[in-house]
């Protein structure tokens, strides 16, 4: 199965080329141009860990301890956008209650691992940043199952896990991610060795509470408007 399916449709002509030409130069993208940095890592179904897909994060801090990235399947122009992430501090993370942290889940693992990296950064910058992720909490929905060839999001958006042992990436998966961005994942893993994660250690309702959770679509009544009553002054 296809991770980068072809998305059906008619090429981009020359007026939309023109279109987005025009307004690129007439409006401002706030938002956008808040991204700073793109992190590549990988996740999987929160209800099925055979499922593995590779995410690339390109983050924007909302401030210190609040960080928020659209998440696509590859870095390159034609890139689908796949979902989002929004990273917490644990401090942040703490004041959930506890059902909402299950939907949320760790970053020790993957940084002190070596899998989350930023692509092309010198490790002594990188390190600056991953020293504080190493204590962040993450919160992803992917909304386009690019692992199973849809070649449009389809379906609910799910909720998706980070790893947090070995064992658990797929040795073919990072093996073509070392080779593409010439990394390694174990010489990461020795430099990173005595990185820290959060203070109070990985909250045990965080990663799903050590269950699965799959996002399920349910029938239910649709309230109608609550009708406002007209009010006389005088």
């Amino acid at each position: 199965m296809s991770t980068h399916p072809k998305v059906p449709g008619e090429p981009v002509n020359t007026g939309t080329a023109l279109l987005e030409t025009a307004t690129a130069a007439i409006q401002g993208f706030g938002p956008v141009n808040k991204i700073h940095q793109h992190l590549c890592a990988f996740h999987f179904y929160a209800h099925d860990m055979t499922r593995q897909v590779e995410a690339h994060h390109f983050c924007g801090h909302q401030n210190e301890e609040m960080r928020q990235c659209l998440i696509y399947d590859s870095p390159d122009p034609d890139a689908r956008l796949i979902g989002l992430e929004y990273i917490v501090s644990e401090n942040l993370f703490l004041t959930l209650p506890d059902e909402e942290k299950r939907m949320w889940h760790s970053h020790e693992y993957e940084v002190k691992s070596g899998v989350l990296f930023l692509p092309g950064v010198p490790g002594p910058i990188q390190r600056q940043d991953l020293e504080k992720v190493c204590k962040t909490y993450g919160k992803v929905f992917h909304f386009w199952q690019v692992d199973k060839g849809d070649n449009l999001p389809l379906g609910p958006p799910q909720l998706m896990m980070a790893l947090t042992r070995d064992g658990q990436l797929y040795d073919h998966l990072a093996r073509d991610v070392e080779k593409r961005y010439k990394v390694s994942f174990e010489k990461e893993r020795e430099s990173r060795a005595s990185m820290e994660g959060p203070e109070l250690g990985i909250h045990p309702m965080a990663n799903g509470g050590g269950t699965g959770l799959k996002t399920v679509l349910r029938e239910t009544d649709c309230k109608p408007p609550i009708r406002s009553s007209h009010r006389v002054f005088v």
